[in-house]
């Protein structure tokens, strides 16, 4: 009895493996019958629809050659630069040498300190063919000497045409003709996930590559911890170290689109870049007019959010009263600033400039940066619960705040 259960149940198994493979075996031969007519073909054995290839070259390269990081670190590579810069240092005398015994029994044979050097090391990249170049402003301020060496072991003597601390954008200018030089492209259009590929002398290490992807754009500087900056960054995963610093940030392509800044010591797997329209629109006005011209309206300000209006009508002390959750606050004005002038005050809440709703600093600060010098912006405030509207026109950054 039990073996003839076990036939069965193998006889049962053949038909329906069988069954089953009729079945498909009907259905491809529908389907090669219907193989001019895409529409007619089954569920089962329709191919999914594909999204079509991004026209971009960018995409084609990333996806067609494995290779792309190395072909664009040939084509670029020759354009990447080493800066070393130093500056002297005031000789500091020990105070046991200072004393005024110890000179008179040494007299003129008193020993000198030697004179000091302050020495760095960074990167930049060619732009112009007879010798221009961009770096970080870190890089080369206040530098006494500059050197540039190129990958081809080449050395210049460099002389910076201007440094702008608070996008932290150089340009320095060797003496020499017919160099190799990046392209430039744009970031205005990149977003998260596309390929990012950095260049530089991390730790002295000349014409390193390191390539990741961009992991965001915009961020603020208070975002990265560096609030004292007028830049949107783009930040990215590929290794950006000590060293880097004004090196270019490349897409696919081999295309610039920003400098690497090594300005977060303390940022482990993180990078960030200058964008590459800040950084050539800074470099202009460098060139051209000797100085780059930020607008400034000279307050200190902050974003709302409920559990902080809390936290500033308590440290107010009745000086004044927040009854909003949203909106920026103006915590202090500097004496003698736009803002001032304008009759701006402490405790005064933005919450429209030019129309536009305003909620947080980096808004602020981008309506101003992008407002120019001597621009008129037209701010909507709350102040003690009443809606006034104040026009200020907005100064270029006094350098002496950068001191």
């Amino acid at each position: 009895m039990s073996s003839l259960l076990k036939q069965l149940s193998v006889y049962v198994s053949l038909l329906a493996i069988g069954g089953g493979a009729g079945f498909l075996g009907s259905r491809y031969l529908e389907a090669q019958k219907d193989a001019n007519n895409p529409q007619t073909l089954p569920v089962v054995l329709r191919k999914p629809a594909l999204a079509p290839l991004p026209a971009s070259k960018s995409a084609l390269i990333a996806r067609g050659n494995p290779n792309f990081v190395a072909e664009v670190a040939q084509k670029v590579g020759p354009a990447v630069v080493r800066i070393d810069s130093a500056r002297k240092i005031a000789a500091q005398i020990p105070k046991a040498l200072d004393n005024p015994l110890f000179r008179q029994f040494f007299g003129e044979d008193a020993p000198i300190p030697e004179e000091q050097f302050e020495r760095g090391t960074g990167s930049g990249f060619i732009i112009s063919s007879d010798g221009e170049m961009l770096t970080n402003a870190h890089v080369v301020a206040g530098a006494d000497v500059v050197d540039v060496t190129l990958k081809d072991g080449r050395t210049f003597k460099g002389k910076v045409l201007g440094t702008d601390p608070l996008t932290d954008v150089a340009v320095v200018k060797i003496d020499a003709k017919d160099l190799p030089t990046v392209q430039l492209g744009k970031s205005e259009s990149l977003v998260p996930g596309q390929w990012a590929i950095a260049i530089g002398n991390p730790l002295g290490l000349d014409n390193s590559v390191t390539v990741g992807i961009i992991s965001a754009t915009g961020r603020s500087s208070s975002q990265v911890g560096i609030p004292d900056k007028r830049v949107r960054f783009i930040q990215t995963d590929a290794a950006i170290n000590p060293g880097n610093s004004g090196g270019p940030l490349l897409n696919d392509l081999g295309e610039v689109i920003g400098i690497n800044t090594a300005i977060r010591a303390n940022a482990q797997g993180l990078g960030f870049s200058i964008p590459i329209e800040t950084a050539t629109r800074v470099a202009t006005d460098l060139t051209t007019k000797g100085r780059a011209e930020h607008p400034f309206l000279g307050i200190k300000m902050v974003e709302l959010t409920p559990a902080r209006r809390e936290e500033i009508n308590e440290q107010a002390k009745g000086n004044f009263k927040i009854t909003q959750d949203k909106g920026v606050l103006i915590l202090g004005v500097l004496n003698d600033s736009p803002a001032q002038k304008a009759g701006l005050r402490e405790g005064d809440i933005i919450q429209k400039i030019d129309g536009a709703a305003i909620e947080k600093t980096e808004e602020v600060q981008d309506r101003v940066e992008a407002s120019g010098v001597g621009s008129e912006l037209n701010l909507e405030i709350n102040r003690n619960g009443k809606i006034q509207r104040i026009e200020v026109r907005p100064d270029a950054f006094p350098l002496k705040q950068l001191e």
